[in-house]
């Protein structure tokens, strides 16, 4: 880079010790010039009336001037105040492009450019602005000669059409008889039901068919695609195009409409559903078999659970063989009410319990629908009697919220179709219910797990929606309180009919064309929606919350929906005005890891490794840190083997890009023949079995099946945790040698942990390193309460003051450096511990960033839980830990928790 700036290019006026541009404009255009009167005064002291006028005349044109360059130089133009969900970089500067509101002051600025006022009315000429603005709409702008061509041959071929269908209807007409042309067309019978068999995406417009060829589009893709940074066109995710993250570069936004005002609305319709169908008897052995609990299965306790009104949500496990955990699921019983009757009571034996059909919702993550569908699939049929098995992939899609504002936009947006006489639901049915929930903030003050299912209508015609009024009273909230404690819908909930196949189809073959719609609307009286009609459609749906783990987070709506209704749905949850401002945001898989991380609760598949689809995702994350190593230039990419890790060690600990689970269970590979032997025999009895090194980032071929290497294993939170607090008295799970758990990290000092950071537990071999540490604990938390800082000061006080604190708090010695013999080591400094030693690796990062909800860097990651059961004796010690990020040498002290 050359030293001096090249003089081809001109310089800018100003140097460093000036004021910005920006403010030298401002000040610039505030500054006055005025002129003395010592010239209007002669020798003697007389005054020159003309001169003095003179003067006078010249400051006042001065003022004018200032006033008129400070209102253009500290002005901005109306196409720079558009809200920032709506700026595009190439944002057009039509006038009647930006909101209502700024349209007025957007015309008097074109018309301003031209020095010209705006014309209105019919056959005067256009007046546009400098830079050539249009200001005219579309549809009124006279058309090219090559536009002209396409709109004729666009009318003739629209009347050619037409006078075909006319032709076809009267000769199918003319052929039919009297008593057929009366008969009522009978809609198309159901598609056969596909049981035991996967089943296939709808097939799409011929328009957009060749883009889906080896994927398939969400519902919502259209709205996505323009708004949201989607997966590349030839590397889909899990076989769907799925938005990854907003295009608006801000996610602050997400962050507080997640926790404190608003809400975030995700399209979850890639979620895949299985459909069971059997006895009862039946369907609890399949999910007793795959890692259900007796205690949901026989007892009390899963009692609300079997009868619908409740959702389960935990793992579920292989059958056969290792039993290997596969994915975590939410499951959804059919709701059994029944009105008491003679015929009610006459089935109620056992013998009628035995006969009698029940269905369930098996939803998972799409990584681990295969390998559930399989296992599900297998164990369905070991039942006696078998169990039906559906695929409802394309068929239930799902729209997920959450938020201060969701239970209020989910009411906005869907109305509960209630039937006017009383006889028909009873007065605290689900859906009225539903209709007094809107002052909710947070769905975690529901019964947990708590479940609704009602039909609604038809959204578009009540689009654009209105804000809900809520109820602010006291005697409103006594009366919800009261319904929140007892919960009417345990005993009135009916069975859904987003169960009954022939109900799912129906609405969506019943769904009115937007043009028929907008007819409707349209001739209804203005301000007012259209009247419903008994051929609307009954949009069944079924809502269900789901609470996070941790205490403090925000609990979500999942709403379920048959696949051809979600975007209707979707269109009027996105256009609800909150009663705290604003609309419901749209966030990514990147927004929802994020959020689940914030929460400190895992996130499937990416915090999973132990499970199979975990463990894909680890390796296509490798890939991925991979090739961007390698693209960067040799002098501005980390050199692993000449990483300084202290005490004469070099190089990374495994390969930096990845969290290096075989590294970690298999260890170093052995030099030479003679050190593989002595590794052999002194090797540690609880690790694996020594097997082959595997080899470095092997893409697997398309036909092979990804498993975790060396029979890695997923423990789940609940048994690590028992394992942790009694280990001498719980009997040791198979495979615990090479079992991971998943935990959370909080950094007790400065820094943020990164993805494939390397987690240490203290010394084990060095006392020294190990006094080091503990003393680095001890200290961080002392300091931490007694150093006080002095009190900022106003914002009024006067400057001296406020350099007279500045030069003080430079000045005066560090609190932890007072006292010569108790010095706090800092990161960086010579006398700063080093990390442990590969010895003493336990686990690696697979999330961590800098946390807005508690203000300091956290972290998910999974440890081995070999490696941290016979340390629990130690009491503190042995949740400390020290985090190192990839290619760094320098660790920072920690706290791990199992989540």
């Amino acid at each position: 880079m050359a030293q001096f700036p090249s003089l081809k290019r001109k310089q800018p006026s100003y140097t460093i010790s000036h004021p910005a541009p920006k403010r030298a404009k401002a000040s610039n255009a505030r500054t006055i010039l005025t002129q003395t009167s010592d010239k209007a005064l002669s020798k003697h002291g007389d005054l020159d009336v003309s001169a003095f006028v003179k003067a006078r005349e010249y400051e006042i044109k001065a003022l004018e001037s200032s006033m008129g360059n400070s209102k253009q130089a500290l002005s901005t133009r109306t196409f720079q105040q558009v809200p920032r969900s709506l700026r595009r970089r190439t944002a057009s500067h039509n006038v009647k492009k930006v909101p209502k509101r700024l349209r007025v002051r957007a015309a008097k600025e074109v018309s301003f450019d031209t020095g010209l006022l705006p014309q209105s009315g019919l056959g005067e000429p256009k007046i546009e602005g400098e830079d050539n603005t249009p200001t005219v709409t579309s549809r009124r702008r006279q058309p090219t000669p090559r536009m002209r061509l396409r709109l004729e041959a666009a009318k003739r071929l629209q009347k050619l059409g037409a006078r075909a269908k006319a032709k076809k209807k009267a000769v199918s007409k003319a052929e039919q008889t009297p008593r057929e042309r009366d008969k009522i067309t009978i809609a198309p019978r159901l598609p056969k039901v596909k049981k035991d068999l996967l089943s296939k995406a709808p097939k799409p417009q011929s328009k957009f068919r060749k883009r889906q060829i080896h994927k398939s589009w969400l519902p919502t893709h259209i709205y996505h695609a323009k708004r949201a940074h989607m997966t590349l066109p030839k590397e889909p995710l899990w076989r769907f195009a799925i938005p990854l993250t907003p295009t608006e570069k801000s996610y602050r936004a997400s962050h507080r409409a997640m926790g404190a005002r608003g809400c975030i609305t995700w399209d979850m319709s890639y979620m895949s559903s299985i459909g069971v169908e059997g006895v009862e008897a039946s369907l609890l052995g399949l999910l007793t078999a795959m890692g259900l609990g007796e205690d949901m299965a026989t007892s009390k306790k899963g009692e609300k659970w079997r009868m619908g009104t409740r959702a389960w949500e935990g793992w579920l496990k292989e059958r056969d063989g290792e039993k290997q955990v596969i994915a975590p699921v939410s499951i959804i019983w059919c709701a059994t009410f029944r009105e008491v009757s003679s015929v009610a009571m006459a089935n109620t034996g056992e013998e009628g319990k035995r006969k009698e059909k029940r269905k369930l919702y098996i939803r998972v993550q799409p990584s681990g629908f295969l390998q559930l569908w399989n296992e599900v699939l297998k164990v369905a049929k070991i039942q006696r009697p078998p169990a039906m098995v559906e695929d409802l992939r394309f068929e239930i899609g799902s729209i997920e919220i959450s938020g201060p504002g969701s239970t209020e936009a989910l009411m906005g947006s869907l109305r509960p179709i209630i039937a006017n006489d009383e006889g028909d639901k009873p007065s605290d049915s689900p859906a009225q219910i539903w209709s007094l929930l809107g002052s909710i903030t947070n769905p975690a003050s529901l019964p947990t797990n708590a479940l609704l299912g009602f039909d609604v209508s038809d959204p578009r015609l009540h689009h654009p929606p209105r804000t809900v009024p809520l109820n602010r009273l006291a005697n409103d909230n006594d009366d919800l309180l009261q319904i929140l404690s007892a919960w009417p819908p345990d005993s009135t909930q009916s069975a859904p009919t987003i169960f009954d196949r022939t109900a799912r189809f129906t609405a969506a073959r019943c769904l009115p064309s937007q043009k028929s719609i907008n007819r409707r609307k349209g001739d209804a009286p203005p301000g007012t929606y259209p009247v419903p009609v008994p051929t609307d459609p009954k949009i069944p749906v079924l809502l269900f919350t789901s609470r996070p783990d941790s205490a403090s987070g925000q609990a979500s709506w999942t709403l379920l929906l048959p696949w051809k209704c979600v975007l209707p749905a979707w269109y009027s949850l996105m256009h609800y005005p909150l009663s705290t401002g604003g609309n419901p945001r749209f966030g990514g898989l990147r927004e929802k890891r994020q959020i689940a991380f914030e929460q400190g609760v895992p996130w499937f598949p990416g915090d999973y490794p132990g499970t199979k689809a975990g463990w894909e995702w680890e390796v296509m994350e490798r890939e991925k840190r991979k090739a961007e190593w390698e693209k960067r230039p040799k002098g501005k990419r980390i050199e692993w083997e000449s990483l300084d890790l202290g005490q004469g060690r070099k190089g990374e600990i495994g390969r930096g890009w990845a969290c290096d689970w075989e590294r970690l269970f298999h260890g170093p590979p052995p030099t030479t023949v003679e050190e593989s032997i002595h590794n052999a025999t002194t090797s540690d009895p609880a690790a694996p079995a020594a097997t082959p090194p595997v080899p470095v980032d092997r893409k697997p071929a398309a036909s092979e099946t990804v498993f975790p290497p060396l029979s890695i294993h997923h423990l789940p939170s609940p048994v690590s945790t028992h394992l942790l607090k009694s280990p001498s008295l719980s009997p040791p799970p198979p495979h615990l040698s090479t079992s991971l758990t998943t935990i959370k990290l909080t950094l007790l000092t400065r820094g943020t942990p990164t993805p494939c950071a390397r987690i240490y537990r203290l010394p084990t071999q060095n006392p020294t390193l190990l006094a080091r540490w503990l003393a680095l604990a001890s200290s961080t938390g002392a300091n931490s309460t007694k150093t006080k800082h002095p009190p900022p000061l106003p914002s009024s006080a006067p400057p001296h003051l406020r350099r007279q604190q500045l030069a003080s708090s430079l000045l005066s010695p560090h609190p932890s450096r007072i006292d010569k013999h108790n010095v706090i080591p800092q990161a960086g400094d010579a006398d700063y511990p080093v990390v442990p030693g590969e010895e003493d690796l336990i686990g690696f990062v697979t999330a961590g960033n800098f946390n807005l909800g508690e203000g300091r860097g956290t972290g998910v990651g999974c440890i081995a839980v070999a490696k941290v059961v016979g340390e629990m004796g130690r009491g503190r010690e042995a949740r400390f830990c020290v985090v190192r990020e990839a290619g760094m040498g320098l660790g920072r002290l920690g706290r791990w928790e199992i989540v």
